[in-house]
Protein backbone atom coordinates (compact mmCIF):
# COMPACT_ATOMS: atom_id res chain seq x y z
CA UNK A 1 0.00 0.00 0.00
CA UNK A 2 2.65 2.55 0.96
CA UNK A 3 5.98 1.32 -0.22
CA UNK A 4 6.86 4.51 -2.07
CA UNK A 5 10.60 4.68 -2.61
CA UNK A 6 10.99 2.34 0.31
CA UNK A 7 14.24 0.52 1.06
CA UNK A 8 14.00 -2.24 3.62
CA UNK A 9 10.79 -3.83 4.89
CA UNK A 10 7.62 -2.16 3.68
CA UNK A 11 5.13 -0.40 5.90
CA UNK A 12 2.80 -3.40 5.56
CA UNK A 13 5.55 -5.84 6.61
CA UNK A 14 6.41 -3.78 9.68
CA UNK A 15 2.76 -3.24 10.56
CA UNK A 16 2.13 -6.98 10.44
CA UNK A 17 5.17 -7.65 12.62
CA UNK A 18 4.13 -5.08 15.23
CA UNK A 19 0.53 -6.29 15.26
CA UNK A 20 1.56 -9.93 15.67
CA UNK A 21 4.33 -9.26 18.18
CA UNK A 22 6.90 -10.93 15.91
CA UNK A 23 9.46 -8.18 16.50
CA UNK A 24 13.22 -7.62 16.50
CA UNK A 25 15.20 -5.76 19.16
CA UNK A 26 16.20 -2.75 17.04
CA UNK A 27 14.47 -0.73 14.30
CA UNK A 28 15.74 2.27 12.37
CA UNK A 29 12.98 4.17 10.55
CA UNK A 30 13.76 7.27 8.52
CA UNK A 31 12.50 9.42 5.67
CA UNK A 32 10.26 12.34 4.84
CA UNK A 33 6.94 10.46 5.06
CA UNK A 34 6.44 11.03 8.78
CA UNK A 35 2.84 9.85 8.82
CA UNK A 36 3.81 6.23 8.14
CA UNK A 37 6.58 6.35 10.72
CA UNK A 38 4.14 7.80 13.26
CA UNK A 39 1.67 5.00 12.50
CA UNK A 40 4.36 2.41 13.20
CA UNK A 41 5.24 4.14 16.46
CA UNK A 42 1.60 3.99 17.49
CA UNK A 43 1.51 0.25 16.75
CA UNK A 44 4.76 -0.25 18.66
CA UNK A 45 3.15 1.21 21.79
CA UNK A 46 0.66 -1.66 21.56
CA UNK A 47 3.48 -4.15 22.09
CA UNK A 48 3.26 -3.28 25.77
CA UNK A 49 0.02 -3.95 27.66
CA UNK A 50 -1.59 -0.77 29.06
CA UNK A 51 -1.05 -1.81 32.69
CA UNK A 52 2.67 -2.43 31.99
CA UNK A 53 3.49 0.86 30.27
CA UNK A 54 4.48 2.87 33.33
CA UNK A 55 7.59 0.70 33.72
CA UNK A 56 8.15 -0.75 30.27
CA UNK A 57 7.47 2.03 27.75
CA UNK A 58 9.62 5.08 27.09
CA UNK A 59 8.86 7.62 24.35
CA UNK A 60 11.81 10.00 24.06
CA UNK A 61 12.20 13.22 22.06
CA UNK A 62 15.71 13.42 20.66
CA UNK A 63 16.20 17.19 21.00
CA UNK A 64 15.41 16.95 24.72
CA UNK A 65 17.64 13.99 25.66
CA UNK A 66 21.22 12.81 25.97
CA UNK A 67 22.47 9.66 24.27
CA UNK A 68 23.99 8.19 27.43
CA UNK A 69 20.71 8.34 29.35
CA UNK A 70 18.75 6.97 26.38
CA UNK A 71 21.18 4.06 26.05
CA UNK A 72 20.69 3.31 29.74
CA UNK A 73 16.93 3.11 29.15
CA UNK A 74 17.47 0.82 26.17
CA UNK A 75 19.66 -1.50 28.25
CA UNK A 76 17.07 -1.97 31.03
CA UNK A 77 15.27 -5.27 31.38
CA UNK A 78 11.47 -5.39 31.39
CA UNK A 79 9.73 -5.33 34.73
CA UNK A 80 7.20 -8.15 35.08
CA UNK A 81 6.56 -8.13 31.35
CA UNK A 82 7.73 -9.91 28.20
CA UNK A 83 9.48 -6.88 26.77
CA UNK A 84 10.05 -3.18 27.10
CA UNK A 85 9.72 -0.67 24.28
CA UNK A 86 11.81 2.45 23.75
CA UNK A 87 10.84 4.89 20.98
CA UNK A 88 13.21 7.74 20.14
CA UNK A 89 11.61 10.44 17.99
CA UNK A 90 13.86 12.90 16.20
CA UNK A 91 16.82 10.57 16.68
CA UNK A 92 18.93 12.71 14.33
CA UNK A 93 18.72 15.50 16.94
CA UNK A 94 19.74 13.32 19.88
CA UNK A 95 22.94 14.69 21.40
CA UNK A 96 25.95 12.43 20.77
CA UNK A 97 23.86 9.79 19.02
CA UNK A 98 27.05 8.25 17.56
CA UNK A 99 27.17 6.22 20.76
CA UNK A 100 24.41 4.06 19.28
CA UNK A 101 26.93 2.55 16.83
CA UNK A 102 28.08 0.11 19.51
CA UNK A 103 24.52 -0.57 20.70
CA UNK A 104 23.47 -1.45 17.14
CA UNK A 105 25.92 -4.38 17.11
CA UNK A 106 24.64 -5.77 20.42
CA UNK A 107 21.11 -4.56 21.21
CA UNK A 108 19.23 -5.58 24.34
CA UNK A 109 17.31 -8.74 23.31
CA UNK A 110 14.52 -8.05 25.83
CA UNK A 111 13.77 -4.59 24.44
CA UNK A 112 12.28 -3.26 21.23
CA UNK A 113 14.09 -0.01 20.42
CA UNK A 114 12.74 2.12 17.58
CA UNK A 115 14.90 5.00 16.37
CA UNK A 116 13.04 7.45 14.10
CA UNK A 117 14.56 10.17 11.92
CA UNK A 118 12.44 12.91 10.32
CA UNK A 119 14.48 12.80 7.11
CA UNK A 120 17.06 10.66 5.37
CA UNK A 121 20.39 11.02 7.21
CA UNK A 122 23.81 10.39 5.75
CA UNK A 123 23.89 6.59 5.84
CA UNK A 124 27.64 6.47 5.25
CA UNK A 125 28.29 8.08 8.64
CA UNK A 126 27.89 6.57 12.09
CA UNK A 127 25.61 5.85 13.86
CA UNK A 128 23.44 5.51 10.75
CA UNK A 129 25.89 3.26 8.97
CA UNK A 130 25.90 0.84 11.91
CA UNK A 131 22.12 1.00 12.22
CA UNK A 132 21.66 0.30 8.52
CA UNK A 133 23.91 -2.73 8.90
CA UNK A 134 22.55 -4.24 12.12
CA UNK A 135 19.03 -2.93 12.72
CA UNK A 136 15.81 -3.53 10.81
CA UNK A 137 16.14 -0.38 8.72
CA UNK A 138 13.51 1.08 6.43
CA UNK A 139 13.19 4.32 4.52
CA UNK A 140 9.85 6.02 3.90
CA UNK A 141 10.05 8.60 1.13
CA UNK A 142 7.18 10.87 0.13
CA UNK A 143 4.76 9.01 -2.11
CA UNK A 144 4.64 9.96 -5.78
CA UNK A 145 1.32 10.76 -7.44
CA UNK A 146 0.50 7.28 -8.69
CA UNK A 147 1.64 5.69 -5.43
CA UNK A 148 -0.58 8.10 -3.55
CA UNK A 149 -3.62 7.09 -5.61
CA UNK A 150 -2.92 3.43 -4.82
CA UNK A 151 -2.51 4.25 -1.14
CA UNK A 152 -5.90 5.98 -1.11
CA UNK A 153 -7.57 2.95 -2.69
CA UNK A 154 -5.92 0.64 -0.17
CA UNK A 155 -6.94 2.85 2.73
CA UNK A 156 -10.55 2.69 1.56
CA UNK A 157 -10.35 -1.10 1.13
CA UNK A 158 -9.05 -1.50 4.67
CA UNK A 159 -12.22 0.21 5.85
CA UNK A 160 -14.47 -1.95 3.69
CA UNK A 161 -15.07 0.55 0.88
CA UNK A 162 -14.53 0.14 -2.84
CA UNK A 163 -13.90 3.20 -5.02
CA UNK A 164 -15.35 4.24 -8.34
CA UNK A 165 -12.79 4.49 -11.11
CA UNK A 166 -10.97 7.81 -10.77
CA UNK A 167 -12.25 8.53 -7.25
CA UNK A 168 -8.93 7.79 -5.53
CA UNK A 169 -7.07 10.12 -7.87
CA UNK A 170 -9.68 12.82 -7.35
CA UNK A 171 -9.33 12.64 -3.58
CA UNK A 172 -5.53 12.58 -3.75
CA UNK A 173 -5.51 15.60 -6.07
CA UNK A 174 -7.89 17.52 -3.82
CA UNK A 175 -6.01 16.70 -0.62
CA UNK A 176 -2.47 17.30 -1.81
CA UNK A 177 0.66 15.24 -1.11
CA UNK A 178 0.55 15.30 2.71
CA UNK A 179 -0.34 11.73 3.71
CA UNK A 180 -1.72 12.75 7.10
CA UNK A 181 -4.20 15.09 5.38
CA UNK A 182 -5.12 12.42 2.83
CA UNK A 183 -5.73 9.84 5.56
CA UNK A 184 -8.03 12.26 7.34
CA UNK A 185 -9.98 12.89 4.14
CA UNK A 186 -10.37 9.15 3.52
CA UNK A 187 -11.71 8.66 7.04
CA UNK A 188 -14.10 11.57 6.53
CA UNK A 189 -15.38 10.04 3.27
CA UNK A 190 -15.93 6.68 4.96
CA UNK A 191 -18.18 8.42 7.48
CA UNK A 192 -19.86 10.45 4.73
CA UNK A 193 -20.92 7.41 2.65
CA UNK A 194 -22.14 5.55 5.73
CA UNK A 195 -23.39 2.03 5.03
CA UNK A 196 -22.74 2.21 1.28
CA UNK A 197 -19.85 0.01 0.21
CA UNK A 198 -18.62 2.22 -2.65
CA UNK A 199 -17.19 5.73 -2.73
CA UNK A 200 -17.95 7.66 -5.92
CA UNK A 201 -16.46 10.74 -7.54
CA UNK A 202 -19.65 12.64 -6.71
CA UNK A 203 -19.20 11.70 -3.04
CA UNK A 204 -15.75 13.25 -3.04
CA UNK A 205 -16.90 16.45 -4.72
CA UNK A 206 -19.97 16.85 -2.51
CA UNK A 207 -18.15 15.99 0.73
CA UNK A 208 -15.77 18.84 -0.09
CA UNK A 209 -18.77 21.19 -0.27
CA UNK A 210 -18.76 21.48 -4.06
CA UNK A 211 -21.36 20.66 -6.68
CA UNK A 212 -21.06 18.41 -9.70
CA UNK A 213 -21.00 21.47 -11.96
CA UNK A 214 -18.71 23.67 -9.86
CA UNK A 215 -15.57 22.08 -8.48
CA UNK A 216 -11.84 22.35 -9.02
CA UNK A 217 -11.84 19.62 -11.69
CA UNK A 218 -14.39 21.51 -13.75
CA UNK A 219 -12.26 24.61 -13.20
CA UNK A 220 -9.23 22.78 -14.62
CA UNK A 221 -11.28 21.67 -17.62
CA UNK A 222 -12.50 25.22 -18.28
CA UNK A 223 -8.96 26.61 -18.11
CA UNK A 224 -7.63 23.87 -20.40
CA UNK A 225 -10.41 24.68 -22.85
CA UNK A 226 -9.77 28.40 -22.71
CA UNK A 227 -13.31 29.08 -21.44
CA UNK A 228 -12.62 32.19 -19.39
CA UNK A 229 -16.23 32.96 -18.46
CA UNK A 230 -16.85 29.45 -17.15
CA UNK A 231 -13.51 29.33 -15.32
CA UNK A 232 -14.20 32.69 -13.65
CA UNK A 233 -17.70 31.61 -12.68
CA UNK A 234 -16.54 28.36 -11.11
CA UNK A 235 -13.51 29.85 -9.37
CA UNK A 236 -15.30 32.81 -7.84
CA UNK A 237 -18.24 30.61 -6.83
CA UNK A 238 -15.92 28.24 -4.97
CA UNK A 239 -14.23 31.14 -3.22
CA UNK A 240 -17.59 32.61 -2.29
CA UNK A 241 -18.45 29.42 -0.40
CA UNK A 242 -15.24 29.47 1.62
CA UNK A 243 -15.02 30.97 5.11
CA UNK A 244 -11.37 31.87 4.47
CA UNK A 245 -11.17 33.20 0.92
CA UNK A 246 -7.44 33.82 0.98
CA UNK A 247 -6.80 30.26 2.19
CA UNK A 248 -9.16 28.85 -0.44
CA UNK A 249 -7.46 30.85 -3.19
CA UNK A 250 -4.04 29.55 -2.09
CA UNK A 251 -5.38 25.99 -2.01
CA UNK A 252 -6.88 26.24 -5.49
CA UNK A 253 -3.68 27.76 -6.87
CA UNK A 254 -1.76 24.77 -5.46
CA UNK A 255 -4.20 22.36 -7.13
CA UNK A 256 -4.00 24.22 -10.43
CA UNK A 257 -0.21 24.23 -10.16
CA UNK A 258 -0.15 20.45 -9.73
CA UNK A 259 -2.46 20.10 -12.73
CA UNK A 260 -0.37 22.37 -14.94
CA UNK A 261 2.77 20.49 -13.91
CA UNK A 262 1.25 17.19 -15.07
CA UNK A 263 0.24 18.77 -18.36
CA UNK A 264 3.81 20.01 -18.75
CA UNK A 265 5.05 16.45 -18.18
CA UNK A 266 2.98 15.39 -21.19
CA UNK A 267 4.92 17.96 -23.23
CA UNK A 268 8.21 16.56 -21.93
CA UNK A 269 7.14 12.99 -22.76
CA UNK A 270 6.07 13.98 -26.24
CA UNK A 271 9.37 15.78 -26.91
CA UNK A 272 11.30 12.73 -25.68
CA UNK A 273 9.26 10.38 -27.86
CA UNK A 274 7.79 8.43 -24.95
CA UNK A 275 5.14 5.97 -26.25
CA UNK A 276 1.63 6.73 -25.10
CA UNK A 277 1.34 3.36 -23.35
CA UNK A 278 4.27 4.38 -21.10
CA UNK A 279 3.31 8.01 -20.66
CA UNK A 280 0.80 7.66 -17.81
CA UNK A 281 3.44 6.41 -15.39
CA UNK A 282 5.81 9.28 -16.17
CA UNK A 283 3.07 11.89 -15.95
CA UNK A 284 1.78 10.39 -12.70
CA UNK A 285 -1.84 9.75 -13.67
CA UNK A 286 -3.92 6.58 -14.16
CA UNK A 287 -3.98 5.40 -17.80
CA UNK A 288 -7.71 6.00 -18.17
CA UNK A 289 -7.35 9.78 -17.67
CA UNK A 290 -4.18 10.23 -19.72
CA UNK A 291 -6.09 11.27 -22.86
CA UNK A 292 -7.62 14.18 -20.93
CA UNK A 293 -4.12 15.44 -20.13
CA UNK A 294 -2.94 14.91 -23.70
CA UNK A 295 -5.89 16.95 -24.96
CA UNK A 296 -5.15 19.67 -22.39
CA UNK A 297 -1.49 19.74 -23.45
CA UNK A 298 -2.48 20.29 -27.07
CA UNK A 299 -4.51 23.33 -26.06
CA UNK A 300 -2.26 24.69 -23.29
CA UNK A 301 1.19 23.77 -24.65
CA UNK A 302 2.33 27.20 -25.88
CA UNK A 303 0.87 28.89 -22.78
CA UNK A 304 2.52 26.62 -20.16
CA UNK A 305 5.53 28.88 -19.34
CA UNK A 306 3.23 31.89 -18.90
CA UNK A 307 0.83 29.74 -16.82
CA UNK A 308 3.58 28.78 -14.39
CA UNK A 309 4.58 32.43 -14.05
CA UNK A 310 1.00 33.54 -13.40
CA UNK A 311 0.50 30.86 -10.73
CA UNK A 312 3.74 31.77 -8.95
CA UNK A 313 2.88 35.48 -9.00
CA UNK A 314 -0.63 34.92 -7.59
CA UNK A 315 0.68 32.56 -4.91
CA UNK A 316 3.40 35.00 -3.87
CA UNK A 317 0.93 37.88 -3.66
CA UNK A 318 -1.57 35.97 -1.51
CA UNK A 319 1.12 34.61 0.82
CA UNK A 320 2.92 37.94 0.99
CA UNK A 321 0.15 39.72 2.84
CA UNK A 322 -1.22 41.69 -0.08
CA UNK A 323 -4.21 43.84 0.85
CA UNK A 324 -5.88 43.19 -2.49
CA UNK A 325 -9.11 41.15 -2.32
CA UNK A 326 -8.22 37.45 -2.85
CA UNK A 327 -11.10 37.16 -5.32
CA UNK A 328 -9.54 39.93 -7.40
CA UNK A 329 -6.16 38.17 -7.31
CA UNK A 330 -7.78 34.92 -8.38
CA UNK A 331 -9.84 36.57 -11.12
CA UNK A 332 -6.66 38.13 -12.55
CA UNK A 333 -4.99 34.71 -12.46
CA UNK A 334 -7.88 33.16 -14.44
CA UNK A 335 -7.58 35.93 -17.04
CA UNK A 336 -3.86 35.26 -17.39
CA UNK A 337 -4.45 31.52 -17.72
CA UNK A 338 -7.14 31.99 -20.37
CA UNK A 339 -5.87 34.79 -22.64
CA UNK A 340 -8.49 36.09 -25.05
Amino acid sequence: MAKGKNTGPSFEDLRTAFQSGNVKPLYFLYGEEGYLIDELQRLAVGLVAPHERDFNLDVIFGPEAQAQSVLAQCAQFPMMAERRVVIVRGFEQLDDNKLFSAYAAQPNPTAVVILCCNSKPNLSHHPYRALKQHAVASEFATLKDRQLHGWVESRFREQGKATESGAAQMLADLSGPDLRTVAGEVDKLVTYVGSRDRVTRDDIVQAAGHSREENVFELQSAIAGGDRARALGIGLSLMGLATNRRGEAIRMIALLGAYIQKVWKVTACREQGVPENQMARQVGVPPFVLREYIAAERRLGPRLPAAFGALLAADAELKGGSQRDPQAVFALLIRRLTPG
